[in-house]
């Protein structure tokens, strides 16, 4: 490995920490905050938990094409592919947050063995899409400086990580959606 990619990549380290910190964080808090509660008179924006999950799906989807791309080295593609999923995750937090800041969390009304299988797909998501953040972003820089060797050693590890929080992400919501007002 030579020190011109790793040079490459550290400048970008502090970066990846300050977001691998502030962006979970920054929506912990942002969930607790009601706007209503601070005299914004703004209409609940119910109507987007199904766009979001929509947006969790298309990035599942484009998650796959993407390994395929790369697997047919189709590399333009895949690093297209890899900024468009980047850029939903992005949308989707940024709908998420604003979901939460204006309307009420929905309960899981579900009973019996459901209501465990849901709440571990729930707990899993969550700690997975704190996880992932450092991971994508380690993933990314590795590609953008052309450090391919270690780009490719931790997007096996990124990859099914990534997945699994964009797939569990459209499950949670249509295991809840019978119990949205």
């Amino acid at each position: 490995m030579s020190t011109r990619k790793l040079n490459g990549e550290e400048k970008y380290n502090k970066w990846i920490i300050i977001l691998s910190v502030v962006i979970p964080v920054a929506v912990a808090i942002l969930f607790t905050i009601k706007l209503k509660d601070f005299g914004f008179n703004i209409e609940p924006l119910t109507f987007l938990p199904p766009i979001y999950a929509g947006v969790n799906a298309l990035t599942a989807l484009i998650l796959i094409i993407a390994v395929w791309a790369i697997k047919n080295n189709n590399q333009k593609l895949h690093e297209n592919l890899m900024k468009f999923a980047i850029s939903l995750s992005v949308l989707f937090l940024l709908m998420y947050v604003a979901y939460h800041m204006t309307s009420d969390s929905t309960k899981f009304g579900g009973e019996g063995m459901i209501k465990y299988v849901y709440y571990f797909i729930l707990i899993t998501h969550i700690l997975l899409s704190i996880v992932v953040i450092p991971f994508v972003l380690i993933t990314y820089v590795r590609g953008i400086t052309n450090n391919f060797q270690r780009h490719k050693k931790i997007a096996k590890i990124t990859f099914p990580i990534w997945l699994y929080v964009a797939v569990t992400g459209v499950i949670v919501y249509l295991m809840i959606s019978p119990y949205y007002v």
